[in-house]
């Protein structure tokens, strides 16, 4: 069995003064035309987050609850694998692997993993109960350097299947969000032995073409057609990443600054619905900054983009949460691409990091698919 060492978080204080040091010298580009999110991250936005996370926001206390939950390191492939392992007291529960969102982290689930370890402590049914895995994608946060090109997103569930085994777990199941969503699916298509379904947040299933698929689609489904459009159109990101991971990296690693600005996802580009707290933004975008992983964490993107993978049905099982204010799954399109969808919730508020801004209900959600 591969090793597997405790880890702790303990950053530098040297590397917390250097960013302070950069927090105080921020440089702001000049202003666009009336200050708002329709040509990017605004400098009001900027200006005053940058204040909070110079004069008030506390990192050690950040880094004590992410030191909550026991954590290792493991090397699988030639690449590090960090990961959070809280198994649950409830005989008999059900391993998950959580998998978290770009540009987001294991800390994703710091306000899940109690509810689906311990329901009963939250309002839930002991028998409901899961073990949790959250590992980091390779090149995110701990689990690097990112040691080759070729990491693919089913090449990160291949490991993960892995790590899943080397645990001793002869079966799980799955849930992600966003990139963890894909990891997901990528484990429904390759359906290890044992393998209990997939629970996503998105299926990132789009129209092929075919004029046919339009017929049967409602109100709804065209309310969501339009939101995907909205997205493309903001995504800038999304483009820079799968082109030039590299070029976008030297300002992510020079630049905290930068690195807040390009997570602009977490404030759905200032549309207003977001419920991320501040403090939960500046984790996230701390921890990027002081492992250095703007960069690395950008690469699937290239690494997708070139896989020349062919469309696949997934045929495992697979549930679905849906909330109000992130990607709307078009139902027709979903089905199309996957053949057992055996549960489909939606959720009246929520968005793009619902594990984040609504925890007990991603949870709940969770339990209740599993428990089938």
């Amino acid at each position: 069995m591969t090793n597997h060492t405790p880890f702790t978080v303990q950053i530098p204080q040297t590397d917390l003064d250097d960013l302070q040091a950069r927090l105080e010298r921020t440089r702001l580009p000049q202003a666009a035309p009336g200050d708002d999110w329709s040509y990017g991250t605004p400098n009001h936005y900027l200006a005053e987050t940058v204040a909070y996370w110079r004069d008030e926001f506390d990192w050690s206390a950040q880094e004590k609850r992410l030191n909550e939950f026991p954590q290792y390191l493991t090397e699988i492939d030639g690449q590090t694998i960090h990961y959070l392992h809280v198994p649950s007291a409830v005989e008999g529960a059900k391993p998950v692997l959580l998998v978290h969102t770009y540009p987001g982290s294991f800390a994703d689930f710091l306000d899940v993993i109690g509810p689906l370890v311990d329901p009963e402590a939250h309002g839930g049914k002991a028998e409901d109960a899961v073990s949790v895995v959250v590992p980091s994608i390779p090149g995110f946060g701990f689990s690097t350097p990112l040691v080759d090109g070729g990491w693919t997103l089913a090449r990160v569930a291949k490991t993960f299947d892995t790590l899943m085994r080397e645990l001793g777990y002869e079966s799980y199941g799955v849930h992600g969000s966003d990139a963890g969503a894909m990891v997901a699916r990528e484990l429904g298509l390759l359906k290890p032995e044992g393998f209990l379904g997939l629970h996503v947040l998105q299926l990132f299933s789009f129209p092929s073409g075919d004029p046919a698929e339009f017929e049967n689609l409602g109100p709804a489904d065209y309310a969501a057609l339009e939101f995907m459009q909205w997205f493309q159109s903001v995504g800038g990101y999304n483009g820079m990443n799968a082109a030039r991971p590299q070029t976008i990296g030297a300002a992510l690693a020079d630049s905290p600054v930068a690195q807040l600005a390009y997570s602009e996802l977490f404030e759905s580009f200032g549309n207003g619905t977001s419920l991320v707290t501040k403090d939960q933004l500046l984790t996230q975008v701390s921890l990027y900054w002081l492992t250095n992983t703007g960069a690395t964490a950008a690469r699937f993107y290239y690494e997708e983009a070139r896989a020349g993978a062919e469309p696949q049905v997934n045929q495992a099982r697979t549930g679905i949460a849906v909330f109000a204010s992130d990607f709307q799954t078009i139902r027709a399109f979903a089905e199309r691409d996957n053949s057992a969808i055996e549960h489909w919730a939606t959720y009246p508020e929520g968005g793009h990091f619902a594990a984040l801004e609504r925890p007990a209900d991603v949870a709940a959600d969770i339990r209740t698919f599993f428990a089938g």
